[in-house]
């Protein structure tokens, strides 16, 4: 099988997953047309939508299963989904959220739900149907994102984050360390959270030792080799769910404070170690990893072991696999 990702690299993923798929034998590449200082290279074909335009039939000749991410395709206005289908090659539509996230509905089960990187309703809806016209099936990483999608297509699967292990050895938050370090890195503080977390931090500060840093506009791997020395990690407090930073903290043996909605919390693996947050209570989360450092590294070693059941590149790919077989 020769397998085409496309066209908007989220988070690293189309790129973990060609890498293990050419790792199994499949022919497999990602076409990115989206490009940040976040730097993602990997097993990827950093280029533009003119520049795919002009190859386009020979892609659509060259693959047999086009894994299509962020409700983007290969043409503007998804004018290559009705071709595709005519050869009868098989395509499937993943979404990671701010592309779906219908904004009134984010809100029914989620007060602190920032949706500001989401288009319009108006958007999101033209977009959904063009897509499932052609394109009968969906993948998303949670149920969080899985109720904006249901209603369009036929059938949505469910595929966690993957992550490469091979590129985050542990470092444990150690017992013994008396000013713990607190990290966070806010691709968009807005959608984090980030004012409710550093407010906590500043009244924190009055009463309690440790340091904080907070890290932006640097590559992922900077951020990875920055958060190897630190003791907390404060990801994103207002989502409802949690992304690849967190994975990758729990990759690191590093404790995450993150919002889990409770009305999806059970539709996780049982044993998220998470130290569930919202901004009403991102304070007294903060106090109590800064004032047990025990309970840090045990948290720190439940998510390692939590990523290495859940979220290992090996582990989704056997699943994707799966999902395009089917």
């Amino acid at each position: 099988m020769r397998i085409f990702q496309g066209t908007t690299e989220i988070a690293g993923q189309m790129g973990i997953i060609s890498g293990e798929l050419k790792k199994r034998g499949y022919y497999a590449v990602g076409y990115n047309t989206f490009h940040s200082y976040l730097g993602y290279k990997d097993h990827l074909i950093n280029t533009t939508y003119h520049e795919i335009a002009k190859q386009v039939k020979h892609i659509i000749n060259t693959f047999d299963c086009f894994h299509f991410h962020y409700a983007s395709s290969l043409l503007l206005d998804f004018k290559d989904l009705p071709l595709i289908k005519s050869t009868g090659k098989k395509m499937i539509m993943h979404h990671w959220g701010n592309d779906v996230r219908f904004h009134e509905q984010a809100k029914v089960n989620n007060p602190y739900v920032y949706t500001g990187d989401s288009p319009s309703n108006e958007i999101i809806h033209e977009r959904l149907t063009k897509i499932s016209a052609h394109i009968d099936e969906a993948i998303v990483q949670d149920h969080e994102v899985l109720p904006y999608v249901e209603p369009y297509y036929k059938k949505v699967n469910v595929a966690p984050i993957a992550i490469d292990l091979d590129k985050f050895n542990p470092k444990y938050p150690d017992c013994k360390k008396n000013v713990p370090l607190i990290l966070h890195a806010p691709t968009n503080p807005e959608f984090k959270g980030t004012k409710y977390i550093e407010a906590a931090i500043k009244e924190l500060a009055n009463t309690h030792t440790f340091e904080y840093k907070r890290l932006e506009k640097l590559s992922n791997a900077e951020i990875i080799k920055i958060y190897r020395d630190a003791d907390i990690i404060a990801d994103q407090i207002l989502c409802g769910s949690y992304g690849l930073l967190s994975v990758e903290s729990m990759a690191l043996g590093k404790p995450v404070i993150t919002f889990i909605r409770p009305d999806i919390a059970n539709t996780f693996p049982s044993g998220l170690p998470i130290v569930n947050a919202n901004p009403d209570t991102v304070y007294e989360k903060l106090k109590l990893l800064i004032e047990q450092p025990s309970l840090r590294k045990e948290l720190g070693m439940l998510g390692r072991k939590y990523v290495e059941n859940y979220h290992s590149k090996e582990i989704v790919t056997d699943k994707l696999i799966q999902i395009y077989t089917n």
